[in-house]
This record gives C-alpha cells, structure tokens and sequence, in this order.
C-alpha cells in the first residue's frame, strides 16, 4: 500500500469526516466507512467474510443487507464513530437492499449527517 494523501486543511474543513459507500454484486454485498480527510477505511463489513458466510443463507438479498449494516453499526460503535454521510451512486435509489443497510446502521445508534 502507499501513504495515504494528505490535503490541504482548506479542503478538509468541508468534507464531512465519515463517508458510508456500499457495493452490491449478483453475490455478495459489502460497505465501508471511509476516513475522507486521511482517505482510509475505517470500519468495512462484507458477506464475504468467511465467520459471516457461515450464518448467512444468502449474502446477496434484503436480509443479508440488513445484516452487514448491523454488524458495521456495531464495529463503527466500537471505534467510537458516532456520525457518517451515506454516498449513492447515480444508480442507486433508498430502495431495497440501500435502504436496508442504511435502516439498519442508523438503528444500531449511528447518526447519519
């Protein structure tokens, strides 16, 4: 890996620090937290995970969704994230499987701005 840019503090002081990204595929769904000052992930949960892939029936439907933004609420929680900005792509709508990890990160205690 490299190091991580560093940007000018005119910059960072209008990004919001923590930015929620997710990814779905045909099998799998994954999110993570982005640092944006330091451009790092700072918290990620996946249905590739090999301890989640055990519990799971499906890793690519609603449920699952609903379940990997659980369990990254919970990891955000523990690191002592309390706020994150949610980041959708052109294509994606607060619908479905979105809208399941969005519901779901915000009922574990994580505001969203």
């Amino acid at each position: 890996m490299g190091i991580p840019p560093v940007r000018p503090p005119s910059i960072t002081k209008y990004l919001k620090p923590y930015l929620l990204k997710m990814h779905f595929t045909n099998k799998y769904v994954s999110v993570q937290v982005i640092h944006t000052p330091t451009a790092t992930v700072a918290s990620s949960a996946s249905s590739q995970e090999k301890a989640l892939r055990e519990s799971m029936e499906i890793q690519r439907d609603v449920a699952a969704a609903a379940k990997i933004g659980k369990i990254l609420g919970e990891r955000l929680l523990l690191k002592n994230i309390p706020a994150v900005s949610v980041h959708l792509k052109k294509e994606q709508k607060y619908h479905g499987k979105v809208k399941a990890v969005i519901d779901s990160v915000v009922e574990t205690g994580v505001k969203l701005l």
